[in-house]
């Protein structure tokens, strides 16, 4: 995520909230950057890190080569995961630039829950 989607998800926290869904974003930034970033932006809702890709590769999400300097980073992805650990619904890009909306995902995780 970035910035205008982090204050977004946490401008509609409470309708996740009132859904049960508990939102957890995961960044390949080291826990210290997240932590800075997370207060900067008063992002209530946790940040993780995972500066080893583990996360990233057990979801296959890894870009190998396509980051600065031909770096590894993450694509961007959305997951609403169930209490049983099944995956809902997926929003998977190619593109940076291209996450899903608070609304996007509020949606399918009501037509999901129909």
């Amino acid at each position: 995520m970035c910035n205008s989607e982090f204050r977004g998800f946490q401008r509609q926290l409470s309708e996740f909230d009132k859904r049960g869904i508990r939102i957890v974003a995961i960044s390949v930034d080291a826990p210290e950057e997240s932590r800075r970033m997370a207060q900067k932006l008063g992002i209530t809702f946790p940040l993780l890190s995972d500066p080893k890709n583990e996360v990233t590769r057990k979801y296959d999400l890894l870009h190998t080569g396509g980051g600065p300097k031909a770096s590894d980073i993450a694509r961007p992805a959305e997951f609403l995961i169930d209490s049983a650990g099944s995956v809902l619904w997926v929003n998977l890009t190619e593109s940076a630039v291209v996450r899903a909306r608070p609304a996007q995902v509020l949606k399918a995780w009501d037509a999901a829950k129909h």
